[in-house]
């Protein structure tokens, strides 16, 4: 099997590149240094491949209050790579069937999260740029298909979490992560955004990459992945405190910062359906691997 990853190696890009090698796939990836998706060019370097999967997994973003300070740039970028991505994949590539993914902020606030509701009502105010785009991409894919009969899938997941993660990655739980752990090695205050009662979802990357490997063989289906629990931050933020004998009761809470919504649980009714058991990986192993992770690349115990 060939297949062209972009977003190669970014932190999902990593994990399912490496999960594919061990499956002996033929990869191809794309990336800001090689074969940069900002032009369709770059990918004509491949035109003589022909690829059985396309996972596109390249996008313009960031955690925390990223989204609301770069309206335009998400606009911009988002709508550059995924165009540039589903025209490559119509002219050169329309034999591959094309793995794409979304963002739970694309929801909207007020309906459940099932895949029927993805498209419905408007995302929230704080996320809309980046959620706009990645309902775009959603909407190509329709479109191609209808038009031209191209096969593809689009994936949901929830927050995705696992080692392998950079320094500076502000999703939620690595954020806990080196907070709690520099204020355990270092005595730094450990504050946190919000009451620490915001509610969010996790899915560990390895179980959300063989999940999506399990249902290659569906065709044109949205498919929600989660861990069906959504737990308190606070939750999170002790769970990682007792595995570094942190004092939990040491942490502060900003409720003057950025929060995002209170709570985000993905419906994954769908997937269950299929009688598709995915979630192997335990919370408790989970962070204990993303916490040693980060001691043993980045920690200070000195």
């Amino acid at each position: 099997m060939k297949v062209l990853v972009t977003g190669a190696t970014g932190f999902l890009g990593k994990h399912l590149c490496r999960i594919l090698k061990e499956l002996d796939y033929k990869i191809y990836i794309s990336n800001t240094k090689e074969a940069n998706l900002s032009r369709i060019e770059n990918l004509y370097i491949f035109n003589d491949i022909k690829f059985d999967y396309i996972f596109h997994l390249a996008s313009a973003t960031k955690a925390g209050d990223y989204c609301l300070t770069h309206q335009g740039d998400q606009w911009e970028n988002n709508q550059l790579l995924n165009t540039n991505m589903l025209v490559y994949w119509k002219k050169y590539q329309s034999q591959a069937k094309i793995i794409c993914m979304g963002t739970s902020c694309s929801y909207p606030v007020d309906l459940p999260m099932t895949e029927e509701n993805y498209l419905v009502g408007q995302p929230g105010n704080d996320l809309y740029t980046y959620a706009m785009t990645k309902r775009m991409l959603l909407i190509g894919l329709k479109a191609f298909e209808k038009q031209y009969g191209l096969k593809w899938l689009y994936f949901i997941p929830s927050t995705l979490y696992g080692p392998g993660f950079e320094k500076h990655d502000n999703h939620f739980i690595f954020d806990l992560v080196r907070k709690i752990y520099n204020g355990k090695y270092s005595g730094s205050e450990v504050e946190l955004w919000g009451d620490g009662y915001q509610r969010r979802e996790l899915i560990y990357v390895e179980d959300a990459v063989n999940a999506m490997l399990n249902l290659l063989s569906q065709e044109n289906q949205i498919f929600n992945l989660g861990s069906s629990k959504d737990l308190p931050i606070r939750y999170y933020a002790q769970e990682i405190s007792e595995y570094l004998e942190y004092d939990f009761d040491k942490i502060n809470y900003n409720i003057e910062k950025y929060v995002g919504v209170r709570k985000r649980k993905l419906e994954v009714d769908k997937v269950q359906q299929l009688s598709l058991n995915y979630c192997h990986t335990s919370l408790k192993t989970g962070i204990q691997k993303i916490v040693d992770f980060y001691s043993d690349k980045y920690g200070n115990k000195s």
